[in-house]
């Protein structure tokens, strides 16, 4: 154990869970070369002692929205991240992204909250046995156009307005996620590896994202955060 792990239990921690794992070095973006330690087994090891800084800075941060009960959005697209961004939202009753992401769903929120508004609108008049007006092939239909939308809109049904922040796993893979969120000035909170351009993102956590173990204890981390925010 390292004089930085004993000082910094989390770094530890990290360490356990791979964290540490960077991409070989010809896929390392320039913007994450300050953050790599060295190289092993051409693989990137990424500096665990600046990731828990930033880390630390991140946790800060969503304490401070906690506070004031602020809203997150959580996105997660990736087969390893879906369900731990998923229970990350649940824990903190935020909206997420966990499928694909919607285009439009920062820069173009109104139309996206009267898509969201149809959805709630067709599964109320469903409940209430109002479709049985139409002829069989007709409700398939609807019942089609429901779970479609579902697909797309159910973790944003409780996105009532802009979210003040958004926190994403592999600001690569959602980049448009991002490039929205910056365009809309939503404050970007993002577990990047060393592929990743950090250019923009507020707070960028630089660690492994693609092990299931790191994202767990990031998100967890995280979600601790938040939680801690709010009950201050």
């Amino acid at each position: 154990m390292s004089k930085d792990s004993k000082e910094n239990p989390k770094i530890e921690e990290m360490f356990k869970s791979g964290a540490h794992f960077g991409y070989s070095r010809s896929r390392r973006h320039p913007s994450a070369a300050k953050y790599v330690l060295g190289t092993k087994n051409k693989g990137d090891v990424i500096d665990l002692s600046k990731t828990a800084a930033l880390l630390g800075e991140a946790e800060e941060y969503l304490k401070t929205l906690a506070k004031t009960g602020r809203t997150v959005l959580l996105v997660g697209t990736k087969p390893e991240a879906k369900k731990l961004v998923q229970e990350m939202a649940d824990r903190l009753s935020m909206p997420s992204v966990v499928e694909r992401w919607v285009g439009g769903a920062i820069t173009n929120f109104p139309e996206i909250k009267k898509r969201i508004a149809l959805l709630a609108e067709l599964k109320d008049k469903r409940e209430k046995g109002e479709m049985d007006k139409y002829t069989k092939k007709e409700r398939l239909l609807i019942d089609e156009k429901i779970k479609k939308m579902e697909k797309l809109f159910s973790g944003l049904s409780s996105m009532t307005k802009m979210p003040d922040a958004m926190f994403v796993v592999d600001s690569k893979k959602e980049h448009i996620a991002v490039a929205e969120a910056k365009q809309g000035g939503v404050t970007v909170i993002s577990l990047s590896n060393t592929d990743c351009d950090l250019k923009g993102i507020k707070y960028p956590i630089i660690a492994n994202d693609a092990s299931i173990s790191s994202i767990k204890f990031f998100t967890a981390s995280l979600s601790a955060a938040y939680q801690d925010g709010a009950k201050s």
